[in-house]
Formats: structure tokens, sequence, C-alpha cells
């Protein structure tokens, strides 16, 4: 456990108002009856020493606020924590409600089609057969897979595929689309005919996308897949990217279950892609999975951080990055697990490495065996490792908030 970290340097923990102030300590008080095991007074942001690289990331989101810029780009990687969908959907309609933003974009993977568990901000379907392939999983790795991690591969003769937008408070239509996919000739690979529906289309083989920029903004969109021939087999998709060109931020939650650090790092086509939305800021939330391998080091575990770094900073030289520390987690149900302590250790010296900053999760949830205490109220699922959609939203909550709290007292633009 980092010890005295009150002398780390966090000027961005004062609250710019008194009635800011106490508007959160009552709010505080009143969490903290209701849930003691949590430690509220842990949920804030660390900073490295240097924390200039943070220090320009809020500046984008003051550019965005005052109209100097169109887009701020937030990428946050994990494992099954992240391709549930609850905590990442809270951290978007935080974001997009800094300044009550209807545009930027966000990242979709069709879940659905490859048969595994989705976000609830969107829906995607298919009338094909579609075979699944992941970075975590030897058996399910593939060549070539890009910056989701996964993949979908089919061989059908004809096939439709798509997704829409449901109800939500983040990302409700778009204008432009990106569709991550592996440009083999043996497919014809076209728009679904839409009446009165005005697009323009270009296949950048490069970057390995195609887009479509359409006149008017759109909530969904469907595909037809056509085998022209046999002679190579398997059309891949790796995903939607989606854009409003309205202003707001473009948050893309990319996630997978069963996910570690290395995972990411099997991915050959992960600079390429992540090159081609920028990431201004990118969260960390890997290392459960880790911490579940009997050859677990704080070593090997910091080194694949720095390996992914420097793979973000090829596609995103001026990134800024960071890390939530490794939840409490129980292996098999039965053991609780001492490894995230030393995963706690590897983030705080990673954030001064790379001049990061670190939100706690460990130290906020409770710290060693608190799992069990949010499992026993009824926040945490069974398997004493993930959480259920009420854990995961006050968990998420409790992080923007501190984001939130930090971004304030450091913006150079005043509300309104």
């Amino acid at each position: 456990m980092i010890k005295d970290r009150t002398t780390i340097k966090t000027t961005n923990l004062i609250f710019t108002s008194f009635l800011t102030c106490v508007f959160y300590l009552v709010s505080f008080s009143l969490k903290a009856q209701q849930y003691p095991f949590i430690n509220y007074d842990q949920s804030k942001l660390y900073m490295a020493k240097d924390s200039s690289k943070f220090m320009n990331f809020y500046k984008k989101v003051d550019e965005l606020r005052e109209g100097k810029r169109r887009k701020v780009t937030v990428v946050h990687f994990g494992g099954s924590h992240i391709q549930a969908g609850f905590w990442t959907e809270v951290l978007m309609d935080g974001f997009q409600d800094i300044g009550k933003f209807k545009g930027g974009g966000t990242f979709i993977f069709p879940f659905k089609i490859v048969k595994t568990n989705s976000p609830h901000f969107f829906k995607s379907f298919t009338t094909g057969k579609w075979i699944r392939k992941r970075s975590a999983l030897a058996k399910e790795m593939c060549d070539n897979l890009g910056l989701a991690g996964m993949a979908g591969i089919t061989n059908d003769s004809a096939n439709t595929f798509g997704f829409n937008l449901l109800k939500n408070n983040h990302h409700q239509s778009f204008n432009s689309l990106r569709v991550y996919h592996n440009f083999n000739p043996s497919f014809e690979f076209s728009l679904s005919n839409q009446e009165g529906l005005q697009f323009v289309r270009r296949d950048l083989i490069k970057e390995g996308y195609t887009e479509f920029t359409f006149e008017t903004y759109i909530d969904s969109v469907n595909f037809n897949l056509v085998r022209k021939d046999s002679l190579i087999r398997d059309f891949m998709i790796r995903g939607f990217s989606i854009d409003n060109t309205n202003p707001g931020f473009y948050y893309a939650a990319i996630g997978v279950n069963g996910a570690s650090t290395s995972s990411y790092l099997r991915c050959q086509e992960f600079v390429n892609e992540l090159a081609t939305i920028p990431p201004d800021l990118v969260i960390f939330s890997l290392g459960v999975n880790d911490t579940h391998d009997a050859n677990f080091s704080k070593e090997r575990f910091m080194l694949n951080y720095d390996s992914l770094i420097a793979l973000v900073k090829i596609a995103s030289p001026t990134c800024t990055f960071l890390f939530t520390t490794v939840t409490d987690n129980y292996m098999s149900r039965r053991v609780s697990n001492k490894r995230p302590i030393k995963a706690e250790e590897a983030m705080f010296e990673l954030m001064e490495k790379h001049h990061a900053a670190v939100y706690d999760l460990y130290a906020v949830m409770g710290g060693y065996k608190s799992i069990y205490k949010w499992q026993k109220a009824g926040l945490a699922a069974k398997d004493k490792v993930h959480f259920n959609g009420r854990g995961y939203n006050i968990l998420a909550g409790l992080m923007f908030d501190a984001i939130n709290r930090s971004y304030r007292y450091n913006s150079k633009v005043k509300d309104k």
C-alpha cells in the first residue's frame, strides 16, 4: 500500500467555492451513512509531481467549452468491467455534461453479433453467423486484431449486419461513420439502401477502414455483405467509429472480457487504428485478470503498461494518461486476492514515471476484502470480481466527480 499519500501534490483537490465544498461534504456524509465501507475521502485524483500533461488535457477541455476546438477524445481501456458498459456510460454522460454537449462520438463494437454481452446504449444485429475472435483468450486469438481487441469473422454467402443507437444521454446521432474491416476482395460490402439517405463513401485501405459521411444525422445503419467467390476466406469486422460533427467529447470504451495488460499488446492493428482516433486522454483500467495469474509480478505488470503506453504515444504523442487501480477481488469466489495491493503500488510508480494521474479505486472501495462487503450490500456479483449496475454506477459517479472537481479547480473558463 502506498504510504502517506497526503504528501503527493494535489492542488487540484480544492473545491472552487465554499458552497461547492459544503455540497460535496453533505453529499459524501449521506453516502457514508448508507455505505460505511466506502472510503469517500479517497475519491480524488492523485497527480504526478509534474502534472503539466494533465493540465494540458484540461486546457483542451477549456478550448472545447470556448468553441476553439470541436472535439476532445478520451479512450478507456479495460476488461470485463469496461465491456459491461455501466461504468463508462456514467463517465460519457459526465464528460458531455461539462458543456451540455450533444456532439463528439464513440467507438462501437457489435458484441451481440459475436454472442457476448454489450453496453446498453446501442444494439447490434445480423442475419448471419459470425465467429468471435479476441486477444484475451489464446483459442480465440487471430491475426490482425485492432483497437477493439476483438473481431467478428464470417464466410456466409450473404449477410446483413449493423447497429442502432438506443435512448441515452451522451450519443444519440451521427453524421460520419468509420467501419474497420479487412478489405477482403472476395466480399462485396455496401450500405443498405435507405430512401433519401445521401452519403459519400471513401475506402481507406492503408488506414483499415471505410468511411461514410452523411448529409443528415442518423441513429442507425445497416450493411449488406455478399461473398463473390471463395478465393480468400472470411470477412472481418473490427468495429465502428461514429462521429457527430457538433462539439463534444469522443469517448471510446474499449473493453474485452478476460483482457489483461498483455492482451492489447497482441493486436497487430492496434496502433494503426488508434491513430485514426488519436486520444487526448487514455484511461487504463486493466489489471484484475493480471492479478489472477499465478505468475503475477509487479515488475511484469509495469513493463506491460510501459509497452502499452509506448504504443499509445506512437498513435498520439501528446496523449495524457489516467490509471485506475485494480479493484479488490476474489479468486474462484473463495480466495481473497492480495495482489491488487502490489498492482496499486505499481500504478503510483507509473504515475510518476509517465507524468500521469491515478484514481485509486482500490482504496475508494475499501481495500483488501472490501468486494465481499460490496457483494453483501447488493452492489457486486457473487463471483466477488464484478459489480452489478448499481455498484458500477456508484464507482463511476465517484470517479467522475473526482475528475470534475479537479478540472473545475484548474479550469480557466468560468461557469456561466
